[in-house]
């Protein structure tokens, strides 16, 4: 849920590429459990839901972005490390 506002259910599918469906509704489930997320349904022909972070979620948000932003800014140190570590020993 990258989007500042409530995502529909196809909203979301779109934003995970390969995920099914089943995954993505047992995800949503376990989000909206741990209070993360909230689902509201609309009275509406066709039905139409939505889904959007709660103060919680976006609490998490904010810090699992700044962990992929690390990742992405340290991605090539991180990667000579690994290589490093990999080569035979006395060719480091």
């Amino acid at each position: 849920m990258v989007e500042a506002g409530p995502l529909r259910y196809t909203d979301l599918q779109r934003q995970v590429p390969g995920i099914s469906q089943r995954m993505l509704t047992l995800t949503l489930r376990q989000l909206r459990e741990d209070g993360l997320i909230t689902r509201t349904t609309y009275a509406e022909v066709p039905p139409r839901v939505e889904y959007a972070l709660t103060p919680l979620g976006r609490g998490l948000h904010e810090i699992v972005t700044s962990l992929i932003d690390w990742a992405a800014d340290h991605h090539d140190e991180i990667r000579e490390h690994r290589a490093r570590a990999a080569a035979p020993a006395g060719r480091s």
